[in-house]
């Protein structure tokens, strides 16, 4: 086991260890179900052995968790951003740490995973001045949307990603201490770390009014059916299939840094990757040299050493995706012009790569999770988003241009159908006070922004008739 290397020290601080219970249950650390080890995924060794949740761990949790919805709900709606104040505070008082282990656990470099984390504390303050304004209506109700859904008074209930067990215990252990120092219930920040079948039971849970998840489109249509089923709600983060728009007049340089690092930052793995790249004919060629140039210096390594820009994929399975996905574009008349090659070693290690072929192609309709990218030539604008906007997803999208008229028809109703449309930025990363999600077989889900409280409370309509008359609109007279 890997734990006891000194490079894996700092995972005592964050409360890892060789073995560490995977449920947080009534302020209680506890699981009984299968024990499962946590993979570095540069190395395929076993970093640390978690126990995930049983069907008996999760009701005991939810059951608690209700409970503590009913205490949680009363109190008031700052004295609640003060709470999320204070797991900000916590997690900028460990931020090195918990980005070292996203880096370690996920296998994203270094800057990203302590990027990761601080767009969760980022997430803390701008849930903090929301707290002071959700005005209008009076409306008790029932990710990191948690920080949004804990200030409008919900309890939630967190199963994070049943590869990555050691970051969701260390990110809960952080908001438990919060909890209790605040004489707090801990239900009412509830853990479970599972797999399929505490998906399920949480999709099932009519004690759950509103179900966030984020993952592939396919099993996001399984747990909205089964949440609609149940007349709950469902806030859905899914697939991305992103193109950049290179015009004629585009700023070359920044284009290529920026398509560089959109399509291989995260190895691919970013629901907001670059995956496909139209360029204007009459600079295809040069930009295409250009980024050939570039890739050429890409460091594909260790994520947690310095200089790395390109670590493993998460899992072996996505390695092997990635072996089919290429054979899958070759026989769809794909020409792979770098890359295309898994690397041998011990990890989950593939070349970034660069495929030109035609946007026709069945493959370009799909999400390859990994740093493949697909390079195709326009001629008209209008022809380039009819392209952009050809799949079947449609989460983010983006124009380099410096032409006001080519900008306006990009953003306006005839432009990009995608949830988020930038201009002479990338397409990954978004900002925190935005609308981040999508449309089509992306959700439609809405996190963070001005609005997005809205999603997480119950709307009444309250009407008090202060006198003795009945007044109807209708003009019956009941005599």
């Amino acid at each position: 086991m890997s734990f006891g290397k000194k490079e894996y020290e700092f995972l005592k601080v964050i409360g890892i260890g060789p073995r560490t219970p995977g449920c947080y249950i009534n302020g209680q650390w506890k699981g009984n179900g299968a024990l499962v080890s946590s993979v570095n995924p540069a190395s395929n060794q076993t970093i640390a052995e978690v126990l995930e949740a049983s069907l008996q761990d999760y009701e005991d949790g939810m059951q608690a968790c209700y409970e503590a919805a009913k205490l949680w709900m009363q109190v008031p709606a700052p004295k609640r951003g003060d709470i999320v104040r204070q797991i900000g505070d916590a997690l900028r008082a460990k931020l090195q740490q918990l980005g070292r282990l996203v880096s370690l656990e996920m296998g994203k470099i270094l800057a990203e995973g302590i990027g990761e984390v601080q767009e969760i504390i980022d997430m803390c303050d701008f849930a903090v001045g929301l707290s002071r304004q959700l005005n209008g209506s009076i409306i008790p109700s029932e990710r990191w949307n948690a920080c949004i859904a804990l200030v409008c008074g919900n309890c939630v209930v967190w199963k994070g990603a049943p590869t990555t067990p050691l970051v969701t215990i260390a990110m809960t252990k952080i908001v438990a201490g919060v909890l209790e120092k605040n004489n707090l219930p801990g239900a009412i920040f509830t853990t479970f770390c599972g797999g399929a079948e505490i998906g399920q039971a949480i999709a099932k849970d009519a004690r759950i009014p509103l179900v966030s998840f984020t993952g592939s489109s396919k099993v996001g249509l399984m747990v909205q059916q089964t949440v609609n089923q149940r007349f709950g709600k469902c806030l859905l983060e899914l697939s991305g299939n992103n193109a950049i728009i290179v015009m004629d007049d585009a700023d070359i340089e920044l284009a290529v840094r920026s398509v560089l690092f959109a399509a291989v930052g995260t190895a691919g793995q970013r629901c907001t990757t670059c995956r496909r790249l139209l360029l204007h004919e009459s600079l295809y060629a040069k930009v295409l040299g250009r980024l050939l140039d570039v890739y050429k210096q890409v460091k594909i390594g260790d994520p947690l050493e310095k200089g790395t820009l390109l670590g493993p994929l998460h899992t072996r399975t996505l390695k092997e995706n990635f072996e089919k996905g290429i054979q899958n574009i070759k026989s769809q008349g794909g020409k792979i012009l770098t890359g295309g090659s898994v690397i041998e070693s011990e990890g989950n290690f593939v070349q970034p790569t660069i495929v030109e072929i035609s946007p026709d192609a069945d493959v370009v309709k799909e999400e390859l999770f990994a740093p493949v990218l697909y390079v195709m030539k326009f001629q008209t604008l209008k022809e380039a988003i009819e392209i952009n906007n050809s799949v079947p997803q449609g989460l983010s999208s983006s124009i380099f241009s410096r032409r006001p008229e080519v900008i306006f028809r990009w953003i306006g109703p005839a432009g990009s159908d995608c949830g988020i449309v930038n201009v002479n930025i990338p397409t990954n990363g978004a900002e925190i006070g935005g609308a981040f999600g999508g449309e089509k077989a992306t959700g439609g889900g809405r996190e963070a922004g001005s609005d997005s409280w809205k999603q997480y409370m119950r709307r009444s309509t309250c009407t008090i008739n202060y006198g003795s008359e009945l007044p109807l609109a209708q003009g019956i007279n009941f005599g």
